[in-house]
């Protein structure tokens, strides 16, 4: 894992808020942060009448004023610029492979105003090789608290870990979130995943036993509740600093990118969301 936050800049103000946060995660944790804009093939050089700055110009003074805001919200912080070319989705998956989170906002410019979650990132958490943020809404007020979906799969192992580093570095509470939602009038559908092993919230306390030996300073809490994944994270969302989950649990479709609770909580949630994909697990 990179030892750098990379924020993906556009200009517009989710975008601003994405670098906000980016600054303020690098420097609580001691990390440098890499702040990138894609310059898609197709845009012209000149896209505006003769007399204004070209498209250089332009993305150059926003990287200039990014890496300013940046330094302004951490003192202290190693923040470089990079103007990459290509398609959006695509650079920022490579950004994935080198950095420790690539954080962008809900939407960016030129995403139609009626979406939740723009194309960009939900393409990008589909697709990531390691953690994703998803900046949205309004996050100045502290809660003190981490929120991460836990069912026992590889991938809410990886979300503990990463949702254990961040408690770590913010001095928060975190709360392990285990949502029971097994319909009992249906079979469970053979074929369509595998069957969640029974009580697995009586097994929660040992399974993180070797991830609170890790992390001592964390104070955790463990919550149960009986309902959706997905409406049970997005409720837990509006008194959390950030929720984490994994890009697939243990009821998904194994050959899908993202799984069914982290597409919905990233579209329900009040809060920024980190999806966590095993390092491993590229497609």
């Amino acid at each position: 894992m990179g030892r750098h936050v990379v924020a993906g800049v556009d200009g517009s103000d989710s975008a601003a808020l994405a670098l906000d946060w980016a600054a303020a995660d690098a420097g609580r944790r001691g990390l440098a942060l890499r702040v990138v804009y894609v310059r898609e093939p197709w845009a012209g050089e000149w896209v505006t009448s003769e007399g204004y700055d070209s498209l250089t110009v332009q993305v150059e003074r926003l990287l200039e004023r990014s890496a300013a805001r940046a330094r302004e919200r951490a003192r202290d912080l190693e923040v470089t610029t990079a103007m990459v070319t290509g398609a959006v989705v695509e650079r920022l998956r490579t950004e994935t492979e080198t950095a420790d989170t690539v954080v962008i906002g809900s939407r960016g410019l030129g995403g139609f105003a009626g979406l939740v979650l723009g194309s960009t990132g939900l393409g990008l958490a589909s697709q990531a090789h390691g953690p994703v943020v998803i900046v949205r809404g309004h996050y100045r007020v502290s809660h003190d608290e981490v929120v991460v979906g836990y069912d026992g799969s590889v991938d809410a192992e990886c979300a503990v870990e990463y949702a254990m580093e961040q408690a770590q570095a913010r001095g928060a509470r975190l709360r392990v979130l285990h949502a029971k939602h097994q319909p009992v009038s249906y079979p469970h559908p053979a074929g369509f995943g595998p069957v969640p092993p029974p009580g697995i919230e009586d097994e929660i306390p040992q399974r993180l036993r070797p991830w609170l030996d890790k992390y001592p300073r964390v104070r955790s809490v463990q919550t149960v509740v009986s309902k959706h994944p997905v409406p049970a994270l997005a409720a837990a969302s509006r008194t959390a600093d950030l929720v984490v989950v994994g890009t697939r649990g243990m009821s998904g479709f194994t050959s899908t990118m993202l799984g069914s609770v982290s597409h919905g909580v990233l579209h329900h949630a009040h809060c920024p969301v980190a999806v966590v994909r095993p390092r491993e697990a590229r497609s």
